[in-house]
């Protein structure tokens, strides 16, 4: 575990985990051909990369010297040691941006010790830290909370901070999903054809007392939380707040040199859910309301039962909304237009898939596509 400014906790992403809806289920070893030759001018190719492991310094040189000439403009790195992969993408000319697990904090071991009281409560009154919902790992801070906004961001300017990163990039910066994509119900046994309680965050008494504070009621009271629109935009802008002040600290660490930012200050960007419709709905994340400089959503197809034309669709949907930003008041706009790279899962396509795929978005209008992850890429 690497260390922030102030001896806070830094934590990135953990070995490959077999998740739920977000996005990082394990990889299958099946099909791993090279993602396809697509790659027309000024359409970026990123990838998320497992940065832990037993890579020797040399050996990640190599592997991302391939990379850079397989076409990629950049890694969005998780795990490893930071300087070992800020060298390796300098030699090769890639982009460095640290992968950071943000309000998911199954891994942050002093915030766990410290401020068990920060994690998420359900609508049935249990601690994401004590019952983690779907897997093991799922153990959520509360986005409502000042001292966490504090924390993160107190963090997030330690990751920016360190020599050779060239971004920060936001993972899991949402609330647990109340409802998985349909093709990952079968998988742990569902039906969410509702908001189910032990599904549905956050009724921490923090959130409950600010809200009762806005609108004089407790959101517990309500008839029907799940479907009382204020108790759901409270929950979409509290996300929206952190983002907020996450994206303000970041752009004021002094800059390097990102096609993703031309003011001052480093760049920060976020993996999302698939469109601004399916985000809000199935984990509170208003993405197309953040400061950010960009944002990968992750449009894994399979996971919602869907075709390669359903990829368009959400890109199509994403630059929408991104060309009228609806920004909260107090957010430091960037100094250009939000891009968008479309995520995708490569153990669902075929070789020639992912060229479609690709092929798709760009026509759609994304600035380039990330593939998740390097270890399905065979270059």
């Amino acid at each position: 575990m690497r260390v922030a400014a102030g001896g806070i906790a830094a934590v990135t992403l953990p070995p490959t985990t077999s998740g739920c809806g977000d996005s990082r289920p394990s990889e299958s070893q099946a099909d791993q051909d090279p993602p396809g030759p697509f790659s027309p001018p000024g359409f970026l190719r990123w990838t998320w990369v497992h940065g832990g492991g037993d890579r020797t310094p040399l050996e990640w040189k190599d592997q991302y010297g391939r990379l850079a000439e397989a076409g990629f403009h950049g890694v969005l790195v998780g795990g490893g040691e930071t300087a070992v992969h800020a060298e390796a993408a300098r030699a090769a000319g890639i982009e460095f941006h640290r992968w950071v697990w943000t309000l998911n904090r199954s891994g942050d071991e002093w915030v766990r010790n410290n401020h068990p009281e920060w994690f998420t409560v359900s609508r049935n009154r249990q601690s994401s830290l004590t019952h983690p919902p779907y897997v093991g790992y799922y153990k959520w801070l509360c986005p409502t909370r000042p001292e966490v906004r504090e924390y993160l961001r107190d963090s997030m300017v330690g990751v920016a901070r360190e020599p050779g990163v060239d971004g920060v990039h936001l993972d899991y910066v949402r609330h647990c999903d109340v409802i998985l994509p349909r093709g990952l119900w079968s998988k742990y046994g569902l039906i969410q054809d509702k908001e189910h309680p032990e599904f549905d965050f956050c009724y921490c008494d923090t959130c409950r007392e600010t809200f009762a504070s806005i609108h004089h009621t407790d959101p517990l009271e309500l008839p029907d939380p799940p479907a009382d629109e204020r108790w759901r935009k409270f929950r979409w802008d509290s996300v929206t707040e952190l983002v907020n002040t996450l994206a303000d600290a970041v752009h004021g660490v002094p800059a390097g040199s990102s096609v993703l930012r031309s003011g001052a200050g480093k760049p920060i960007t976020a993996a999302v859910f698939p469109t601004p419709t399916i985000a809000r709905a199935l984990v509170r994340q208003a993405w197309d309301e953040w400061p950010v400089d960009a944002v990968f959503p992750m449009l894994y197809h399979n996971f919602y039962e869907e075709s390669l034309e359903w990829i368009g669709r959400a890109v199509r949907e994403g630059i929408a909304s991104l060309k009228s930003p609806a920004v909260q008041p107090g957010a430091t706009p960037t100094p250009q237009p939000r891009q968008l790279f479309a995520g995708l899962y490569l153990p669902a396509l075929s070789a020639s898939e992912r060229v479609e795929a690709a092929e798709i978005a760009h026509d759609a209008g994304a600035q380039g596509v990330s593939f998740f992850e390097m270890g399905s890429i065979e270059i």
